[in-house]
């Protein structure tokens, strides 16, 4: 009996604990990466000040993420932006574990385009843990975006 009542305290506290402290939205937090691992994330202005850099605070680039990224400025009427939409799903499975990878449909989101001078698109914006984000213009091949991936992004070559 009295082990019980210990059980059922210690199962009390525990449970008490995690409704009272930022339990409820670290599992929230936890539940949408997985959710989103290994997908290109569809992201908005607040988003990006969120998770990326927060430039209405600070001019100076302070990378917020956990992984390195990349962000695809995109618009749905440009054919080599839907040349690449697939390239890009196919990466994000390929590095799920790895890296995360964002759009950004220009169009809606006019404030991050002029932010990264998106006069052309695509534009592909590659954000290491550490250093300055690397622009890549234009549309490429599989290939060309995983030598970036490796050598820039993760430097495994």
């Amino acid at each position: 009996m009295k082990k019980t009542i210990v059980i059922a305290a210690l199962f009390f506290s525990s449970a008490l604990t995690y409704a009272c402290t930022d339990g409820p939205k670290q599992a929230k937090q936890a539940e949408v990466a997985s959710q989103t691992e290994g997908k290109v994330i569809v992201m908005n202005k607040e988003m990006f000040v969120k998770d990326i850099f927060d430039y209405e605070k600070s001019p100076d680039w302070k990378y917020k993420g956990s992984k390195p990224a990349i962000i695809d400025l995109y618009a749905d009427w440009c054919g080599p932006c839907r040349m690449t939409t697939p390239i890009m799903k196919d990466l994000a499975k390929e590095y799920a574990d790895k890296i995360v990878i964002y759009k950004v449909n220009v169009d809606k989101e006019k404030e991050l385009a002029a932010l990264f001078n998106a006069t052309s698109i695509p534009l592909f914006v590659f954000i290491p843990m550490n250093g300055t984000p690397q622009l890549f213009r234009g549309a490429a091949d599989k290939a060309t975006y995983k030598k970036v991936i490796d050598d820039f992004l993760l430097k495994t070559k």
